[in-house]
């Protein structure tokens, strides 16, 4: 790891860069471009550029007529506001019509901080994970970001990215490559499978340092893709270590928990932890506090192995 950098700092860039390689793209923003970043390709496409105001359901109207042209359409705002204010218009106009829409909000999870509950999105992967069609990436570090940001204008139809305000660790490369469906193993372990996805993965692999000073060999996954899951690397971890802990920056219910748990029941039973947030809305805090006032820190995913190892 080297620094630290938003996920959300990959988005404006990235779609610029996009753009001057020849991508027909549009952006499509609900009054929020200067922290979403998409700001930036408003300066460079202004042509290209749509500020629909603060009306999300409308931003994703533009953008679903835009994409019904031909166009590659990316919408803005933050996620609490673009997957749930919106979700009829996602559910009923972009998903059902299988449209070009690329909804990759900004200031996801508790990690936006001190605006607090009714800001800090805890549903936004369940809420789109459901819907038919729609693709869900989050990525870990801003590397991930820019390729998910890349693989997603790439590839026909909808697609959830979730993006975060805070500044995380640099885990990736640049240039990282990431797929629809992919996952990466980041370290070899025996003992247990730690899957993480977005700021935990960082987490998590401090979590297999501590771990380790213990005798206990974590294997760390980069759950990139959370739909569609990466089921043959995940299953074969699960085979090679027979416990699991997931570890997400969302709730416990209906996200990457939820998802891994589905595939290891039908398919790999082994013993299980969930960490998360627990059916609860967020509060105001420091990203830091807060994460630790959830209980998503590395010492928490560690404590969630030792519980399960020892009780397995």
């Amino acid at each position: 790891m080297s620094g630290k950098r938003a996920t959300r700092e990959a988005y404006g860039p990235t779609l610029v860069e996009l753009t001057r390689e020849g991508a027909d793209i549009v952006v499509v923003e609900a009054d929020l471009s200067k922290s979403t970043t998409t700001a930036k390709f408003a300066a460079a496409y202004p042509e290209r550029f749509f500020n629909a105001g603060v009306a999300e359901q409308n931003m994703i109207g533009t953008a679903a007529g835009l994409a019904s042209g031909g166009k590659v359409a990316f919408t803005g705002s933050f996620a609490v506001f673009a997957t749930g204010r919106a979700y009829d218009q996602i559910r009923n106009t972009v998903c059902y019509s299988k449209l070009d829409v690329k909804i990759a909000p900004t200031h996801a999870g508790i990690t936006v901080g001190p605006d607090g509950g009714s800001h800090q999105m805890l549903e936004d992967i369940a809420l789109m994970r459901v819907l038919p069609g729609m693709r869900v990436l989050v990525p870990a570090d801003v590397h991930a970001a820019a390729a998910a940001i890349r693989l997603a204008a790439a590839t026909p139809g909808p697609f959830y990215v979730r993006l975060g305000r805070a500044a995380v660790p640099v885990i990736h490369p640049e240039g990282v490559e990431v797929g629809v469906g992919r996952a990466a193993v980041l370290r070899e372990g025996d003992d247990v499978t730690v899957v993480a996805c977005g700021v935990m993965v960082a987490e998590a692999l401090a979590a297999a340092d501590l771990l380790a000073a213990d005798g206990i060999s974590a294997e760390v996954v980069d759950a990139f893709s959370i739909k569609p899951l990466d089921a043959e690397t995940l299953l074969a971890s699960a085979r090679k270590t027979g416990a699991v802990v997931t570890a997400e920056e969302h709730s416990v219910i209906g996200g990457l928990g939820s998802a891994v748990a589905e595939l290891l029941g039908e398919h790999r039973p082994v013993p299980m932890r969930r960490v998360g947030v627990r059916d609860s809305f967020g509060t105001s805090g420091e990203p830091d506090e807060l994460m630790a006032h959830y209980g998503l820190t590395a010492a928490d995913i560690a404590q969630a192995v030792r519980e399960l190892i020892g009780s397995s």
